[in-house]
């Protein structure tokens, strides 16, 4: 029976803004190392087949649940790690965990009913031996018909995680390490409660990382919301492949409820919380895990998994402390300094500052409440917009006009398109451009220019094999990004998205 790693990458990281935004989420930054999250997410299981090879896995391809909007980037940041996903399913709208878990599990057994590994895309993991051990044992469980799920071992009274008793032992040959029956899942406790849990040894934080047959999972949410499993068949059975990309249908997915896996299923299969629990269904089991784990969900988190200097600093980029300590400094584009300060965040972006105590880092969420409610653009894009053929920043703005820096990857190209508000001037800073205005076709090289008349049917291409950087400056009575008439894409985009 094979492994299939599934990953949940629906996340919007709103309370590690102003790093994360909504459409450039946590889980595609690299946050604690090198490789984005979702990156290491992906890598974390390298090894496994080897490191435990009666497990008899094979090829890990990661099946991953993400928002529409994010395909690009799921597709490009895989593409960099040489990674080939068995399939990217699209949600035209965030529905929680459980409603894509349905999904992934209606994909996997399509090809046969694999053990699922199911993870979210934007959690760190310091021991990745330890972790794909406790994978290789709770593989071990699924494949005898549990459900599994990972229990953090906790180290501090946290009153920000759920939290999940253990039962009993739960025994198997074959394991290295221990189980437990799951006896039930408790909310998120006060801070004396916290200490209780931790004292008493028997209780260990909710990972939200989960391990089950593909088969199982249908019947398990067919039977205790059968409203989320019908919802999520019409949509699959509905939905239209495009290369690795699922597409599924926007109406029948926003008929789906939303709610979590917890809640939705795991919960009446704890021994202790629920009179539904019977011999019927399926043993719940408990793998401690203790490997580093952090959800990475607040500033103060962040600083917890990286490593500081000596005076408990953690610094990143152009950043200068004195007499400070304990503090989380993150400078990316502008030199940042802080004196005689402790237990502060400061981070720094192109186009917002944040400071706060890291005892109210959970209060981020009323900044980008507030960003939100205004419908300001730092609460959805960072000044550097991604788009899948590169990116764009604006470095000037005015009344009827606006200045931005293009970056085309080599060999890619924006859509044929034309503005009915704005004319453009295209100036090539470096690499190679190749130019369609209207009937015309025509290469540009650096400090070569050409202007793009309003309502001219156009096209950028990069043909060269470096970076094209070019300068756009735009003029007329509407700048809007959502002035465009596509006429065609190879990214296969819709009529209204962005450039």
């Amino acid at each position: 029976m094979s492994l299939q790693p599934v990953i949940l990458s629906g996340g919007s990281g709103t309370r590690l803004w102003p790093l994360s935004r909504e459409a450039y989420p946590k889980q595609f930054l690299p946050l604690t190392s090198e490789q984005t999250m979702l990156q290491e997410t992906v890598q974390r299981l390298d090894g496994l087949d080897s490191e435990h090879p009666r497990l008899a896995l094979g090829q890990l391809d990661p099946l991953v649940v993400c928002n529409d909007a994010h395909r690009f980037l799921v597709a490009e940041q895989l593409r960099l790690i040489g990674r080939r996903p068995a399939r990217i399913i699209l949600e035209p709208k965030g529905r929680n965990t459980a409603p894509a878990l349905s999904l992934a599990a209606l994909a996997a057994v399509e090809n046969g009913d694999p053990v699922l590994l199911v993870m979210p895309a934007d959690h760190s993991i310091r021991d990745e031996v330890g972790f794909r051990s406790a994978v290789a044992d709770a593989a071990t469980i699924a494949r005898q018909g549990a459900v599994v799920t990972f229990g953090i071992v906790p180290t501090k009274a946290e009153t920000g995680y759920g939290y999940i008793r253990q039962g009993p032992d739960y025994h198997l040959e074959d394991l290295s390490g221990r189980a437990y029956v799951l006896d039930r899942f408790v909310e998120k406790p006060d801070a004396e409660t916290a200490r209780g849990y931790l004292a008493s040894g028997d209780y260990l934080w909710n990972s939200g990382i989960f391990v089950l047959k593909a088969s199982l999972w249908p019947g398990l949410i067919e039977r205790f919301r059968s409203d989320i499993a019908e919802a999520a068949i019409k949509a699959f059975s509905s939905a239209r492949a495009d290369g690795d990309f699922l597409w599924l249908d926007s109406e029948l997915f926003a008929a789906c409820p939303s709610d979590s896996i917890d809640y939705a299923v795991m919960e009446h299969l704890s021994g202790g919380l629920s009179a539904e629990a019977s011999n019927d269904l399926p043993p719940a089991v408990v793998v401690p895990l203790d490997v580093g784990w952090s959800d990475v969900g607040a500033w103060s988190a962040l600083w917890d998994v990286r490593e500081p200097d000596a005076s408990g600093n953690v610094l990143d980029g152009d950043a200068f402390l004195h007499d400070a300590h304990d503090n989380l400094l993150i400078a990316q584009h502008r030199m940042v300094a802080a004196i005689g300060v402790c237990d502060l965040i400061v981070v720094e972006t192109p186009d917002a500052v944040l400071v706060t105590h890291k005892e109210r880092a959970q209060d981020v969420k009323a900044v980008t409440q507030f960003l939100r409610r205004q419908q300001r653009e730092e609460y959805r894009h960072h000044q550097q917009v991604h788009r899948p053929w590169g990116s764009y920043e604006s470095i000037g703005q005015g009344p009827r006009y606006q200045v931005k820096r293009l970056i085309v990857k080599p060999g890619e190209s924006l859509s044929l398109q034309m503005h009915h508000h704005r004319a453009e001037h295209w100036v090539v800073v470096s690499g190679t451009a190749r130019v369609t205005c209207d009937d015309r076709s025509f290469l540009l090289t650096e400090n070569q220019s050409t202007y793009i008349p309003v309502g001219a049917t156009h096209r950028l291409e990069n043909p060269g094999s470096i970076p094209l950087e070019l300068i756009e400056v735009q003029s007329g009575s509407y700048l809007g990004e959502d002035d465009i008439v596509r006429f065609e894409d190879r990214y296969n985009r819709g009529p209204t998205e962005p450039r």
